[in-house]
């Protein structure tokens, strides 16, 4: 019997274990690249609506270029439309997650934000800022599903197993964002994306992904 156990979790378990998962992160990067190229495609002019509609309500860029925090650590620049006044200042969030730090347990995101424009404020709600990042999803730095890309700064407030959330790709959407959005705290939000880390799979993915059509449709949950 110690002879069968110890066989099946040998050097020949293990690297048809690793061999499975290796599958199923090339089913996933394909579905990445091949969802969101046809994501553009169709919202294409819904895009142009979009960037004519930035550029009407408030003066400055169209779009917005932060530096995140993706896997592995590593920093990239993501793209989303401009949903605040141009210029506006970061140190307000800064502040924000220092006071949830400190135990507060307010929701992630800063609400009735004086910085958010009139149709940033939309854009927000419906996550049409958001995109753009369909080419992050193409170039190999984002996925369709995984833990929001957090912004430098946040990671201040992170304990150490929370780092576990970059062992995969960033996503558009995942577990927090159809768990509550915005009206959950960063603490809560952290806790699942470690949960998606630990249970990840494909089949995870879409199911994440088609809940998140009918969450968008509760405007009142964004931020």
């Amino acid at each position: 019997m110690t002879e069968a156990f110890s066989s099946s979790v040998g050097p020949a378990s293990i690297a048809s274990v690793t061999r499975q998962k290796g599958i199923a992160l090339l089913v996933k990067r394909v579905f990445d690249v091949v969802g969101a190229s046809i994501a553009l495609v169709v919202l294409f002019p819904l895009l142009v609506l979009a960037a004519i509609a930035v550029k009407v309500d408030s003066p400055g860029p169209v779009l917005f270029h932060q530096r995140r925090v993706g896997r592995n650590g590593r920093h990239f620049t993501i793209h989303k439309f401009r949903s605040m006044v141009a210029d506006a200042d970061p140190a307000v969030h800064q502040e924000y997650l220092k006071a949830q730090a400190a135990g507060s347990q307010e929701h992630y995101k800063v609400e009735d934000d004086d910085r958010i424009t009139r149709i940033g404020d939309l854009f927000r709600r419906l996550s049409i800022d958001e995109l753009p990042q369909l080419w992050n999803v193409i170039v190999g730095q984002m996925s369709l599903v995984g833990p929001r890309p957090d912004v430098p700064y946040s990671l201040e407030q992170y304990e150490a197993h929370h780092h576990r959330r970059f062992d995969v790709l960033p996503g558009l959407t995942g577990l927090w964002q159809v768990s509550g959005r915005s009206e959950l705290s960063l603490q809560e939000m952290l806790e699942l994306d470690i949960r998606y880390v630990d249970e990840w799979s494909f089949a995870m993915d879409l199911r994440l992904l088609m809940r998140t059509i009918p969450e968008l449709l509760r405007p009142e949950r964004a931020g």
